[in-house]
């Protein structure tokens, strides 16, 4: 009779194979190298038919991951929708920054403030159009992906193992393939169409500014997309998880201030100005996202009545403006007591 144990040696990266020939006879068969850490495996080098021959252990090329046998399997899953979440929240980002600039450095009577944000538009929407067509599969409005599993998936160089203490063992891969460098190519594409677009538009049209006041606002977009850039490197696996929450404090403070600096107290105030009712329903969009985003509406019909809390933070505001009065407390602000 013929018996196989495999047996794996203590503190040793090698798993002999054992074969026992009637009793008590041992034979040596083969010795395999065993893939240490967490993210390193074997690349398939050759494949005929059902014969599979693997390489051995290392870092997995791009647009592969490595399974729980420790082989690397290509990336050929579509994203989910909590995934689609954040790469729009990534592509918000710049969008709204664009805005915010464009509105605080326009000024009030400024007409050029309007095409300025149509043309970020247009810049930030082009730039998500191309990065998708130019991700796998090329050409077309679809990528292919790695399921996220765990938060240490986003910082694989954290995890390269050393099996002596001495030498490492460098398996560092992007395993939420394309879900961390797709965002570096937006950003770049971003910027590029800025760098074509707003200047010509900006000269142009923006007469009623000064000659200092006329770029700031793309000044200011070539410091937050460095800051952007940078904060994707660094806090990207930590963002996946929690930029629902991050979107709906936000839209919760920024509405709450911007209400209250234009000092709107009632139903009137609100609706005397159309620019107004555009940055309820800004807000309202991004509240909507943020508890999408939180429910990902694994159960549709428990999920979606939850939209019905979109307009609760303006309705609470209105109701209790009246006993806050935040004019009154701008005005002592502005007279210094």
């Amino acid at each position: 009779m013929i018996f196989q144990e495999k047996v794996n040696f203590p503190n040793s990266r090698l798993t002999r194979t054992y074969s026992t020939v009637g009793y008590g006879f041992f034979e040596a068969v083969d010795i395999q190298p065993a893939c240490l850490g967490l993210y390193c495996g074997k690349t398939l080098l050759f494949k005929n038919g059902s014969t599979e021959i693997y390489g051995e252990c290392g870092v997995c090329p791009r647009g592969q991951r490595t399974n729980a046998q420790k082989y690397c399997q290509p990336c050929t899953e579509s994203p989910e929708l909590y995934d689609w979440l954040y790469l729009g929240f990534m592509a918000m980002l710049p969008l709204v920054l664009h805005w915010f600039f464009i509105e605080w450095y326009s000024g009030k009577k400024s007409s050029s403030a309007l095409f300025q944000h149509i043309t970020a538009l247009f810049e930030c929407t082009v730039a998500a159009l191309v990065t998708l067509l130019v991700s796998e599969p090329v050409g077309v409005l679809h990528i292919r992906s790695c399921r996220v599993l765990m938060l240490s998936d986003w910082y694989t160089m954290l995890y390269n193992p050393s099996p002596d203490y001495v030498t490492t063992v460098h398996c560092t891969h992007e395993a939420v393939y394309p879900l961390y460098t797709i965002v570096f190519i937006y950003y770049a594409f971003c910027l590029v169409l800025m760098m074509l677009l707003r200047p010509l538009l900006v000269k142009k049209i923006a007469c009623g500014l000064g000659k200092s006041d006329r770029f700031k606002s793309i000044y200011a977009a070539l410091y937050f997309f460095p800051i952007l850039t940078v904060l994707q490197a660094v806090g990207g696996g930590l963002l996946y998880y929690a930029f629902p929450y991050i979107i709906l404090v936000l839209s919760l403070v920024t509405l709450a201030v911007y209400m209250s600096a234009s000092e709107i107290e009632n139903c009137y105030d609100l609706l005397v100005r159309k620019k107004r009712l555009i940055v309820l329903f800004s807000h309202w969009l991004l509240h909507a996202y943020g508890i999408i985003s939180i429910s990902r509406v694994d159960k549709l019909e428990q999920d979606l009545p939850l939209l019905a809390l979109v307009p609760t933070p303006a309705l609470f505001y209105l109701f209790t403006a009246k006993f806050t009065e935040p004019s009154r407390i701008l005005s002592e602000g502005a007279n210094g007591h």
